[in-house]
């Protein structure tokens, strides 16, 4: 195992963060925190022409037959700029999922139109519990025919306001053991009794609630096999929950970038505040726990990329990262004093996306029991 980027993750790492300063400056980013959309056209088209969007996909269906490491770095350097967009929803919970238990026609329906950037696409699987455990799936599709009648309602739902497809996790069938009978559907947007209300969250980014009410499918919009989705949705938890990971660890080291530029240009008593040693080791701190990110990060990334599996390393990545962050943005607060909690200093653009993103996925305590129960099998 070699965590280190070979020579072409390294170019696409450089070229993503010099595009990203470029065309998406924090100040893009507060503006999209007031659209109604959460970006903008023109910056998803370039992301989309650069080929990100299908920089993990084979090349049949438009791709460039990257891996999910590759896909990575560029998470991370999304991660960096805070970059607006469905591009998390639509490739790693939507296209991954649809690579990894497709049909041919279904990979041939929505891969090419991921890859060029035509078709968004999210996942709805959390609802009212808000866990990411199977006993959590109220939703209800019913068999009538050659079609599912689906009704419930499903919540943080990111981008769905957006989504051109939503795929949609049901249950078919009541079981004792709550992770059988439930069944991944194809649900296009546009389709009646499907609504979607945007929901006000604290990082301002777009979490959905949706409302299914008697909606109809044709039996050919399951994706895998009708009662055996589950399984499919652990694997797409665990790209997404690692995905995440390096997200944060982008956001992250932003931080810590900014703090020590702060600190070395704001004077107090005479002289920077990073000359006082209270600092410079808040500092530290904050250094390293993003190289301990850095490296459980791209660990559960490069299993996943792999093939392996990975449930012990994602948890573990998930429950340290999560924690990391949050003790990262508290320690660059303490050195920017109380202008880093007003809304016009960009530290708390940061602040307020990791409290999200502790939670999404499952918190530290959940990854921990997951982590835990690894270790003991």
């Amino acid at each position: 195992m070699d965590l280190g980027l070979n020579e072409i993750q390294q170019m696409l790492k450089n070229s993503a963060r010099e595009f990203l300063s470029q065309e998406c400056p924090l100040t893009l980013v507060r503006e999209m925190e007031e659209d109604s959309r959460g970006y903008t056209n023109e910056l998803w088209r370039q992301i989309a022409g650069l080929g990100w969007t299908g920089i993990a996909f084979p090349e049949q269906y438009g791709g460039t037959g990257g891996s999910f490491l590759d896909l990575a770095v560029l998470l991370e350097e999304i991660g960096r700029s805070l970059t607006p967009g469905p591009f998390f929803s639509t490739v790693v919970l939507g296209g991954f999922t649809v690579l990894d238990a497709g049909t041919d026609v279904q990979k041939q329906y929505i891969l090419p139109g991921i890859c060029s950037g035509q078709l968004l696409m999210t996942l709805a699987l959390t609802e009212v519990s808000a866990t990411y455990e199977p006993w959590g799936i109220e939703t209800t599709a019913t068999r009538e025919g050659d079609s599912f009648r689906i009704s419930g309602q499903k919540l943080f739902v990111s981008d769905a306001h957006v989504a051109d497809v939503i795929l949609i996790a049901a249950r078919t069938t009541q079981s004792d053991d709550p992770a059988q009978g439930i069944t991944l559907f194809f649900v296009n947007s546009n389709t009646p009794g499907l609504t979607v209300t945007q929901l006000s969250t604290i990082s301002s980014d777009r979490q959905c609630e949706i409302a299914l009410d008697n909606v109809i499918v044709p039996a050919d919009a399951v994706l895998g096999d009708v009662d055996g989705g589950w399984p499919i949705i652990q694997r797409a938890l665990h790209r997404a929950t690692a995905g995440k990971c390096v997200e944060m660890l982008g956001g992250a080291d932003a931080v810590v970038e900014m703090t020590v530029e702060y600190a070395k240009q704001r004077t107090q008593f005479g002289r920077p505040v990073g000359t006082f040693q209270a600092v410079q080791h808040h500092c530290a701190n904050m250094a390293t726990d993003v190289e301990g990110c850095r490296q459980i990060a791209y660990h559960a990334a490069w299993k996943v990329s792999e093939g392996e599996s990975a449930e012990r390393e994602v948890s573990m990545a998930k429950a340290w990262v999560s924690s990391a962050y949050q003790r990262v943005c508290n320690l660059a607060h303490q050195c920017h004093g109380a202008i880093g909690f007003t809304k016009e200093h960009d530290l708390q653009l940061y602040t307020r996306r990791a409290k999200v993103q502790e939670l999404s996925y499952g918190d530290v305590n959940f990854h921990k029991e997951l982590a835990m129960q690894q270790i003991e099998a």
